[in-house]
């Protein structure tokens, strides 16, 4: 079973710590996906989707995973939404580029150090939803970037190190 860093450092700690650092994650997302669709809301702007909802699992409650870090959350969802737009505007959608656009999103990020699990729903939101090329800048640039914004906050706020690295 995996755990959060959250969860060895509080095991010998007050009841009180404990549930905290289990509110923790769901605070932070809360303050993320809040912020996000004030701004999107304020600004007229989409810049929610629902990968981003998972990006929060991981920025929040395992903050030092790969899978967590900068580059993997603005770089994959960037990276799938692309291939995801490409396909849809150029073969549409199908069962085969459907599929074809997730298997890219997979290995392109492993070959850009950019894996991010949540992004690899990417394409398939772009393909369902027929989404224009306006898609890879919002929400999937600034809605990402938005999220590293909000998860680097509230860190810092808890005291707690994110990003572990940039690159």
């Amino acid at each position: 079973m995996t755990t959060s860093a959250s969860d060895a450092s509080t095991s010998k700690s007050s009841p009180l710590r404990r549930a905290l650092a289990f509110l923790a994650p769901g605070l932070g997302a809360f303050a993320a996906i809040f912020a996000i669709v004030q701004l999107g809301a304020w600004s007229g702007a989409l810049l929610l989707m629902a990968p981003l909802g998972a990006s929060c699992v991981l920025v929040f409650a395992l903050p030092g995973s790969p899978l967590a870090q900068p580059r993997s959350i603005v770089g994959g969802h960037l990276l799938s939404t692309a291939i995801g737009l490409a396909l849809q505007h150029t073969v549409g959608f199908h069962a085969w580029s459907a599929a074809l656009g997730v298997g890219l999103a997979i290995t392109l990020m492993q070959l850009t150090r950019t894996l991010h699990p949540p992004a690899g729903a990417d394409p398939l939101v772009v393909m369902l939803g027929g989404a224009a090329w306006s898609f890879l800048w919002t929400p999937a640039l600034l809605g990402s970037a938005l999220i590293v914004a909000v998860a680097w906050a509230f860190h810092r706020l808890l005291r707690r190190p994110y990003p572990q690295r940039w690159r």
